[in-house]
């Protein structure tokens, strides 16, 4: 029983408004008149017991603007199912109106025009308002936490992840999972992690030495909710030492580990447990994977790959869950489990429109506490754009070719890369570029900007590598985030090709000369995995490139060539 009609109710209720443009005042007036607290929360209770998840919530306390993708390319038995849908296509498969709040929410298409007439999304004092409703109808409602939580602004940076447990304490998870909060290093996450009154779960992390189960990281929890036993199963992100820095965790190792997951999932059936729940930071496509070789899960709350889903899709007896990120959604997942069994699910999507749900003030009142000692540093402004600046996608995003372009300018280098990550809100044109901005796109614990000497043979190395963590047909061998992006050069991406022959025709774009394998060309970047990088931090090189020009202008990026999708 999954009820698309209780999330797009809400873009059926304003879409008659509006046509192509005219998005003004008025129009922001009218579609706050159009939606009301009281719609996005509308949820007939079923079943007995109700999970509520959010998930990459990338320390964004605060409303913020975010971009859906317009590039989201599925490969293989991916190809063309959900996630891998955008724009009108996705509009298309859930019945999505055109111009809609549902449109706005979950689509990129006139993003700029549509968030003028609809506002900022998330902040987790509305994140609050929504959990409070949520606990209302059914007190015993299970939060949970997908991880990507202690990652991603200045705050978080200063204070080593503190801002965001705190207020996360005050909005009183369940239990959560893991990733970018490992790069906090061990001994800060350890500290950290013994610190909290809720759970932290991870069946998949392991003693690195010993290959056992870390003590610090259970593996599950059981809940009694509904006169239901619940279990709640952990799982992180399993390329840790892969995707990020594997000297800040040493002590540590991830990984899939199916067999383990079978093994607890046969575990918690054997001591009773009646409903079970994979906390998952895998990713969708992983997650789509891992439901068919681990039997007994019923519901897989899904994270990393920051995909946002009207409904759950089912996999043999499992349903995934896809709740975004950056604080932007919240899933409510009602379940009907009797005599042992789920019987049923009704679940909501419930975009958190910023403007039009009342902020719960406790939570308010935490945010600022935390925000207060650095609010000169985050409010001041560093230039202005006329370009739409965002990130996501497979390929280039504005955002980073403004990193890029800094990274050229600022190192003197040919070419530059910048980490094909997946976090970072939007900024629309006309908008003042804050330094809050800046380190909501770069902040990380290795940000160090390095410039170095590299070969054609080796960038084409370094892109073949990336490509087939993006696009290797095989779920569990996607260990990366979206394609590195490059600035100062074009290439050609065959995403049907095999590793070694997805990249060809790589060209200097200020010359418009071929790559030349041989030739060694002067590379800056961010984020290397190595020990040791130096250079200056990259926020620091993206605010000395803006101030330098004053206002951002980007021209479209068609440097990148992608063909065999």
């Amino acid at each position: 029983m999954i009820s698309r009609r209780d999330f797009l109710q809400v873009g059926m209720a304003a879409s008659a408004l509006y046509g192509t443009s005219g998005f003004g005042n008025w129009a922001r007036l009218a579609a706050q008149q159009a939606l009301t607290q009281d719609q996005l929360l509308e949820f007939d209770t079923f079943g007995n017991v109700s999970l509520i998840h959010v998930t990459d919530i990338h320390a964004q306390l605060k409303p913020i603007y975010f971009r859906e993708p317009e590039i989201n390319l599925g490969i293989g038995d991916a190809n063309g199912q959900m996630p891998h849908v955008t724009g009108a296509d996705f509009r298309k498969a859930y019945g999505i109106e055109d111009g809609s709040p549902s449109a706005y929410a979950m689509t990129y298409n006139d993003f700029s025009s549509l968030a003028q007439a609809y506002g900022k999304v998330g902040g987790l004092d509305r994140v609050s308002t929504v959990i409070n409703s949520i606990r209302a109808a059914r007190p015993d409602a299970l939060l949970l936490d997908g991880g990507d939580t202690w990652h991603g602004s200045y705050t978080c940076f200063q204070t080593e992840g503190q801002d965001m447990v705190n207020v996360m304490n005050a909005l009183k998870p369940d239990a959560m999972t893991f990733h970018w909060e490992f790069t906090l290093g061990s001994e800060r996450v350890n500290e950290l992690v013994e610190s909290l009154p809720y759970a932290a779960l991870g069946q998949n992390i392991f003693d690195a030495e010993w290959d056992e189960p870390a003590e610090l990281f259970k593996p599950y929890k059981f809940f009694e909710r509904g006169g239901v036993k619940v279990a709640v199963i952990g799982q992180a992100f399993p390329y840790m030492p892969i995707a990020n820095p594997r000297w800040m965790f040493p002590e540590y190792s991830f990984g899939i580990r199916d067999e383990n997951m079978q093994a607890m999932v046969d575990e918690v059936r054997s001591m009773g447990a009646e409903l079970v729940v994979a906390l998952s930071h895998n990713g969708f496509d992983v997650d789509k994977k891992m439901a068919t070789r681990v039997k007994g899960i019923d519901v897989i709350l899904s994270g990393h790959t920051h995909d946002a889903l009207p409904e759950p899709v089912q996999v043999e007896q499992t349903y995934i869950i896809a709740s975004g990120s950056n604080g932007k959604f919240v899933s409510r997942i009602d379940l009907d489990v009797r005599d042992g069994r789920m019987m049923g699910i009704k679940h909501k999507l419930i975009p958190i429109f910023s403007d039009v749900i009342a902020p719960d003030p406790v939570i308010t009142k935490v945010i600022d506490e935390q925000r207060a000692p650095y609010e000169a540093e985050l409010s001041e402004v560093i230039g202005k754009t006329d370009t739409l600046l965002y990130r996501r996608g497979n390929f280039n995003g504005s955002w980073d070719d403004l990193i890029c372009d800094a990274l050229i300018n600022e190192r003197e280098a040919d070419i530059a890369m910048s980490p094909g990550v997946r976090w970072g809100p939007s900024i629309l044109p006309g908008q003042e570029i804050t330094r809050e901005d800046i380190w909501n796109v770069t902040s990380m614990s290795y940000g160090e900007a390095y410039r170095t000497e590299m070969t054609g043979e080796f960038i084409h190395t370094i892109l073949e590598d990336v490509g087939d963590n993006l696009f290797n047909p095989d779920p569990y061998y996607q260990q990366g985030g979206d394609m590195v992006r490059i600035g100062g050069m074009g290439y050609k991406i065959d995403v049907s090709k095999p590793q070694g022959e997805r990249i060809s025709e790589m060209t200097l774009l200020k010359t418009g000369e071929a790559i030349d394998p041989s030739k060694t060309y002067v590379v800056a970047g961010w984020a290397s995995v190595n020990e040791g990088t130096e250079g200056p931090q990259i926020w620091d090189v993206v605010e000395n490139h803006i101030k330098k020009q004053g206002t951002v202008k980007l021209d479209p990026n068609n440097s990148v060539q992608v063909v065999g999708a």
